[in-house]
């Protein structure tokens, strides 16, 4: 067998270790028993480690698979994770195009490796965004190469062409939509004029991608009913494909820390330039409010120097009564949270919430839209306003701010609530049975190892 550069390769008497197709019949059944440790490989094009929920799921979720006994390789492009002890990171490298220091940069010809590095930058060039669909075919060479050392694929999003060839390898596979990013493309598109919406609509393009390969990938998990039904609608995926898994906190970090609230402190955790996160509204509700009290606001996320959000402040005359952070630890993120009287959540649109949960988990008083998900997630923890409405975000930001009795109240509904739902380990033990289910149902090995080259890279030169 071939490995990969920079990878191990199972030894050959390790459990389920497949070199034919009987072989890998037998793996299949072993690994959809009850309690057999899995391989399980984890493929992600970016994961950012202390922002944008796919990285920090990727990093919750393969540290409490780990925990469990089974063994977690991550496959990941730029930016990479940041793993707990247990998984093990393999880097898949990208030209890096977006990096926060050189964003849309251009590589030097030292650097292009083959074609994909070709088609990368081509992409780019024309505004369109190739991360997902030039990391499934490098993710589909690596899973060739290892195609005996993992009982299971788990696709965290990318939702490109390469993914299809992944089960013509014969491993089953399993894929984590978060929400369909049709719905950002919506919402933005909403947004923007004249030439923007030409740029916006080519930049969207990879969605019509992700939307042909979420119907033909099998199952797909998601956090929310909300995402289901948007994931059903936009992406015409069978509705018995779709099943709901909500996602945890990481309670270790995220929890109340008594004396340590700031009196008008308000936090909000959300990419400051994203239309769908809803940072507009928010600073125009901080406005009313700071006109007529002693309150800051501090955000979880980074404004593109001279961008909309920066301008926006200087309009609203914000000065130094906002600030931005970005990144931070997760320790120092935890603390922040915590430390803060108000959380606002103001999206337009949310698949689930990560930092809801984690809002909730610290025991801050938590002020939502109410939108996508965030009712479901938040049930009757949070004080939910209207998206878009900085009117009544103004108004609930002094309710709360005005009621100590209710921020209590509050604090107490949201900390019964993680405790009852939220928890990683859970999230991680449903996982593993959807695992086992889709081992099991996928039968006898399509084709034996070494055998499905050809029909994986056709999907993937799409």
């Amino acid at each position: 067998m071939t490995t990969a550069p920079g990878m191990t390769a199972a030894p050959a008497d390790s459990p389920g270790f497949a070199d034919s197709p009987a072989a890998s019949d037998r793996a299949l059944a072993d690994a959809a028993s009850a309690d057999r440790p899995l391989r399980v490989a984890l493929l992600s094009y970016r994961s950012k480690p202390h922002c944008g929920g796919q990285g920090i799921y990727l990093r919750h979720l393969s540290r409490e698979l780990a925990a469990l006994g089974h063994h977690v390789e991550v496959f990941s492009g730029q930016p990479y994770p940041e793993l707990e002890p247990g998984p093990a990171l393999r880097a898949v490298p990208s030209l890096d195009l977006y990096r926060d220091d050189d964003p849309f940069r251009t590589p030097g010809l030292s650097e292009y490796r083959d074609w994909v590095d070709v088609l990368e930058v081509g992409m780019m060039w024309t505004a369109a965004f190739p991360e997902p669909l030039t990391f499934s075919i490098r993710a589909l060479r690596q899973m060739r190469a290892r195609q005996a050392d993992f009982d299971i694929v788990h696709d965290n999003q990318v939702l490109a062409y390469g993914m299809l060839g992944i089960p013509r390898l014969g491993l089953p596979l399993i894929t984590s939509i978060h929400h369909p990013i049709s719905v950002d493309r919506r919402i933005e598109l909403a947004q923007a004029t004249g030439f923007q919406r030409i740029a916006k609509r080519r930049w969207y393009s990879f969605v019509r991608m992700q939307a042909r390969v979420a119907r033909r990938v099998g199952t797909v998990l998601t956090g929310s009913q909300s995402s289901r039904t948007d994931i059903i609608t936009d992406f015409k995926v069978a509705p018995e494909d779709v099943r709901v898994v909500p996602l945890g906190v990481d309670t270790r970090l995220f929890h109340p820390r008594p004396g340590e609230r700031v009196p008008g402190s308000i936090v909000a955790v959300a990419s400051a330039d994203s239309p769908v996160k809803g940072v507009p509204t928010l600073l125009r509700a901080f406005a009313k409010v700071a006109t007529e009290r002693d309150a800051t606001l501090t955000v979880v996320g980074k404004p593109a120097p001279g961008g909309p959000t920066e301008q926006l402040i200087g309009e609203l005359s914000l000065g130094d009564r906002v600030r931005f952070v970005t990144g931070i630890s997760d320790a120092d993120l935890a603390s922040l949270v915590a430390s803060a009287e108000i959380a606002v959540v103001p999206s337009l649109y949310e698949g689930f919430s990560l930092p809801a949960v984690e809002h909730m988990a610290s025991g801050t008083p938590l002020i939502a839209t109410r939108t996508g998900a965030l009712p479901e997630v938040t049930g009757d923890a949070a004080v939910l306003v209207a998206p878009g409405d900085a009117e009544e975000l103004a108004a609930a930001i002094r309710r709360l701010q005005d009621s100590p009795g209710e921020r209590h109240r509050l604090a107490e509904l949201a900390l019964r609530r993680v405790q009852e739902r939220f928890a990683w380990t859970t999230v991680a033990r449903a996982t593993v049975a959807e695992y086992r289910r889709v081992i099991a149902e996928a039968g006898p090995r399509a084709a034996a190892p070494g055998r499905a080259g050809a029909a994986g890279a056709a999907d993937a030169d799409r």
